[in-house]
């Protein structure tokens, strides 16, 4: 039970700095990060980049894993280009939250560098 607890306090957590990061006009390039690595581990991306202004997110998604070598230089692994638009930031990233272990993780990384304090959740 302790675990679905934790679980469930990172996913409120990340959900919050989601917020806080959305309330402002400009967002700071801290937050951008933050928005970046979300839609990196959301949609298994490379070379994401955000236009807040237009409410577009370009990035190359990974098709396929198996191509990869980390012990290679990997300068043939498909990617399909894409370009959304989004209507609301934080909608769009809530919707982006996963709950998966691999996930949780990373929330819980993200959340001990952009959240300095010392009651760092840890997954």
């Amino acid at each position: 039970m302790e675990d679905s607890g934790l679980r469930s306090r990172i996913l409120i957590e990340i959900k919050n700095l989601i917020a806080s990061s959305c309330t402002k006009q400009k967002v700071p390039p801290k937050m951008r990060k933050l928005h970046v690595s979300i839609l990196k581990n959301h949609y298994n991306a490379a070379n994401v980049s955000m236009d807040y202004h237009r409410r577009r997110v370009e990035m190359d998604i990974i098709m396929d894993d198996k191509d990869y070598d980390p012990k290679t230089v990997n300068l043939s692994i498909p990617t399909l280009h894409t370009n959304l638009w989004f209507k609301n930031l934080y909608d769009f990233l809530e919707s982006c939250i996963d709950q998966d272990p691999k996930s949780l993780a990373l929330y819980s990384m993200l959340l001990k560098s952009y959240k300095n304090n010392e009651s760092s959740l840890v997954a």
